[in-house]
């Protein structure tokens, strides 16, 4: 009657196992560290850099614990934070400007726990310690460069169709284009009414010339404002990975804001270098007219001819190139390295989408036999990685770009230029730093308070049921076990109001154990066996658990669905702390108990209080 089947068991006991080696990382706690990572496209990462960060060490004297490479960068943990502090400073004097040394916080967990999968849980800013942004994107300027694209675009479009015209600027948010004659002026309205659906187009006249002015209605203004949010989050997401940052939190907030928390982050002024990195394209036309050697002299001291700047090539020879932009890397769709089939130099390969392809083929098919250039822009800074020959019209949105050091450095441009450039810019309006011990003595008191309160439970429970409720406490030990081993399993973040969902998880639990042990008490007290008793109690309680916990489960998925941040937070560990109480509570208990009494024949007496 009260007796599993051995597969009962069986699952029982590999599942406590189970818990117990995925519960394990957590308690080797984290050691101070700090990462280095390319500051540069060009910088290399690689086995050689590893052996320069311990060489460097080395020479100074610095002790570690351990030194590693992974996608991320090297990794050096330390047995202190002053270590830590000292050996940041020592390797950003020694590495330059071509690496980003951050600090960081690294596990301790042992290697063979690692291979199998056995991570400890993410813990929060409010736990771990970190960096916490609240950025504001600047709608106006999104808006603006929306505009400015469609200057480029209005030009290609016209010229297609042999519209004449006087000139295209942008005032503001709005696009003008200038116009000698009403009856080109209407027929380029025409065109660019079929073409540009989300524009609102009015004419003017402006004393012998007449203007169309073209404005984004509203709802091209929110599509706009939107796709700005969401790519500077895609691009915020792309940067952070770069830090090695385990459980980011970046999302929107509001209709133009971006938090970020950055939990294990020390160093606020690396994270916001990191935060502001970015890399796009642009092409432009090399001033043929004015490169001779006299005037490259002269621009090389400053005297730059009006509507040019001046770069030096990576070979070192000088270069004007046109200030007017043909194309912008916010055209590229995808961007892959590969080798060059000629010469077998590394090279990236770039798609466009449609209408960059069309841009970039109107503008080859004009400039054949002269020079365009193609600057990489990174932080700011513009370099000139190459400019080729126009040859012939290159169509079909394909773009080959040369110039590339190594294969390194064109899968590291690569994938800046997959992440993007920040649709608009953003102002950091809130920041703050998490130090290690605060996060440390949030610890301490959730662990604390979860505790005391087990201890409470505990000691309330014995005393009260006796045998039972010492099998109920080892139940809810059991149900601790099993939910850190979920949490670490899923790698979900644990932050303050998850330790408080850990308590209130242990109190709801019992609470099923109580329902059992009074149903038992019940069934004896109408007469039934010792017994009939147990598998009563278990069978009839079970109902009214199920139905408790079904209607708890919904209040935490209703929390999970509605809530955001600390409340989802709370909800998650919520919903995950009722599915291993039921397993813990029924089924683990019961099979304690079924070792205990039920294979024994006759028994006169349960110890239930």
């Amino acid at each position: 009657m009260n007796r599993y089947p051995l597969w009962k068991y069986i699952l029982v006991l590999i599942t406590l196992v189970l818990g117990v080696v995925y519960s394990l990382p957590n308690l080797f706690g984290e050691s101070p560290a700090v990462q280095v990572s390319t500051a540069k496209s060009s910088a290399k990462l690689d086995p050689a850099l590893l052996g320069q960060v311990e060489d460097i060490l080395k020479q100074e004297k610095i002790t570690y614990e351990a030194v590693f490479l992974d996608t991320n960068g090297v990794k050096v943990r330390f047995e202190n934070a002053d270590t830590q502090i000292n050996a940041k400073d020592v390797l950003q004097g020694k590495l330059g400007k071509d690496y980003v040394v951050a600090l960081n916080l690294i596990s301790r967990s042992p290697s063979w726990l690692r291979s199998i999968g056995a991570l400890p849980m993410y813990l929060g800013l409010d736990l771990r310690g970190g960096v916490h942004f609240l950025l504001q994107v600047d709608m106006k300027a999104a808006l603006d460069k929306a505009a400015e694209r469609y200057v480029g675009d209005f030009r290609s479009a016209l010229r297609k169709e042999r519209v004449a015209y006087m000139g295209v600027s942008r005032e503001g948010q709005a696009v003008q284009v200038r116009f000698s004659s009403a009856a080109e002026l209407e027929k380029a309205k025409k065109i660019l009414n079929k073409e540009y659906p989300d524009l609102t187009f009015r004419d003017i006249d402006s004393g012998n010339d007449k203007l169309l002015i073209a404005t984004l209605n509203l709802q091209a203004q929110k599509r706009i404002q939107e796709f700005a949010l969401k790519q500077n989050i895609q691009t915020l997401h792309n940067r952070v990975n770069e830090l090695g940052v385990a459980e980011p939190i970046i999302q929107q907030q509001g209709l133009d804001r971006i938090v970020i928390q950055l939990p294990g982050v020390q160093d606020t002024a690396k994270a916001k270098e990191i935060l502001g990195r970015t890399a796009t394209l642009e092409i432009r036309m090399v001033d043929e007219e004015k490169s001779d050697m006299t005037t490259l002299d002269k621009a090389s001291k400053g005297q730059v001819p009006f509507g040019d700047e001046y770069y030096v090539e990576r070979n070192g020879q000088p270069i004007l190139v046109k200030k007017n932009v043909v194309l912008t890397g916010d055209y590229i769709t995808d961007a892959g390295p590969g080798l060059d089939q000629q010469n077998g130099e590394s090279v990236v390969h770039v798609t466009l989408d449609g209408r960059g392809a069309r841009i970039f083929k109107q503008a080859t098919k004009e400039n054949v036999g002269k020079r365009m250039a193609i600057l990489l822009i990174e932080k700011g800074q513009a370099e000139v990685i190459t400019a080729p020959v126009i040859r012939e019209e290159i169509g079909g949105g394909r773009v080959q770009i040369s110039g590339m050091a190594n294969v390194q450095e064109a899968t590291d441009v690569s994938l800046l230029l997959r992440a993007g450039a920040l649709a608009a810019p953003m102002d950091i309006i809130e920041e703050r730093t998490v130090g290690p011990s605060m996060g440390e003595e949030n610890i301490k008191r959730g662990w604390h308070s979860t505790l005391w309160g087990f201890a409470a439970i505990a000691v309330f429970m014995i005393i009260y049921y006796m045998l039972f409720g010492s099998v109920s406490v080892l139940a809810l030990g059991v149900n601790l076990l099993l939910l850190t081993a979920v949490l670490s399993l899923l790698q979900a973040t644990l932050t303050l109001p998850g330790l408080a969902a850990i308590a209130l998880t242990l109190g709801m639990a019992i609470d099923a154990n109580v329902l059992i042990n009074e149903r038992i008490r019940e069934e004896l007290r109408n007469g039934n066996t010792p017994q009939a008793a147990i598998h009563a109690g278990y069978d009839r309680a079970f109902d009214t658990i199920l139905d408790s916990n079904v209607t708890t489960m919904i209040a935490g998925l209703a929390l999970f669905m509605f809530g955001s941040g600390p409340v989802k937070g709370f909800a998650v560990v919520h919903v995950l702390g009722i599915l291993t109480s039921m397993f813990s509570a029924v089924v683990v208990s019961r099979a304690l108990v079924n070792l205990i009494y039920g294979y024994r024949r006759k028994i006169s007496k349960l110890s239930i209080g």
